[in-house]
């Protein structure tokens, strides 16, 4: 599967480098997702809930009514998530609050599984460096993607893995993490972070994993129509 990804800050559709600097803004959110209509699910990320510093939860819900949208940022109650899956979302991401000091924050996931169904719930496992991040990407772990993928398997149905050491910039991704990724787990994956070509679109999909893609759809390194027939082949 191909996810056109929309992120959200202050209302508006942006692009991120490595989620701290500000890249570019895109058309109005429900104009996004009309251009992405022609995909099976899009990606919709708060990155002002993610950071802590407010949300964009009316616009969220707006895009919820009118696509299947997968949501994160900023979930850290099971009741959010709840509310997210009411509001017509197909699949919610957690981040931040899937750890802890200890490591897997399992009483969190727990209650979060109860509450939406555990095939509904996507563990993010952003990583920089080779550790997770957390907080917007604002502060990184002591964990790796790859120790904690069979810890979470019985509380989720997949894991969003990107990888921000190359997030927004445009200059490929490291394939081969995602391959060990791939060997981990059984669980549906999502890439994204860096990918940039179609080369490395197909090689991800032939692994068997979902692409997600911002940064190269917006400046047109990549082509929506040649994405959308990929999507539908998959």
């Amino acid at each position: 599967m191909i996810l056109p990804c929309i992120d959200l800050m202050d209302g508006k559709v942006v692009q991120l480098v490595q989620g701290r600097h500000k890249a570019l803004e895109a058309d109005a959110p429900e104009v996004m997702v009309q251009r992405f209509s022609a995909f099976r699910e899009i990606q919709v990320i708060d990155l002002d809930a993610a950071m802590g510093r407010g949300s964009n939860e009316d616009i969220v819900a707006c895009l919820a009514s009118q696509a299947a949208i997968r949501v994160g940022g900023g979930v850290r109650s099971a009741e959010r998530a709840h509310r997210l899956v009411e509001q017509g979302a197909r699949k919610v991401i957690v981040g931040t609050a899937a750890f802890n000091r200890a490591g897997v924050n399992r009483g969190f996931l727990e209650s979060v599984a109860q509450a939406i169904g555990r095939e509904r719930l996507i563990v993010a496992l952003d990583s920089r460096g080779g550790r997770i991040v957390v907080k917007g990407w604002q502060e990184a772990t002591e964990l790796s993607a790859e120790e904690v993928l069979s810890l979470l398997e019985p509380y989720c149905g997949g894991f969003l893995c990107t990888y921000v050491d190359k997030e927004g910039m445009l200059s490929g991704t490291d394939l081969e993490w995602f391959r060990r990724l791939r060997r981990a787990t059984a669980l549906e994956l999502t890439a994204a972070g860096g990918i940039t070509t179609m080369d490395e679109v197909r090689e991800l999909a032939g692994l068997g994993i979902n692409v997600a893609l911002g940064m190269a759809i917006y400046t047109g390194r990549l082509s929506l129509d040649e994405l959308a027939a990929l999507d539908r082949a998959s």
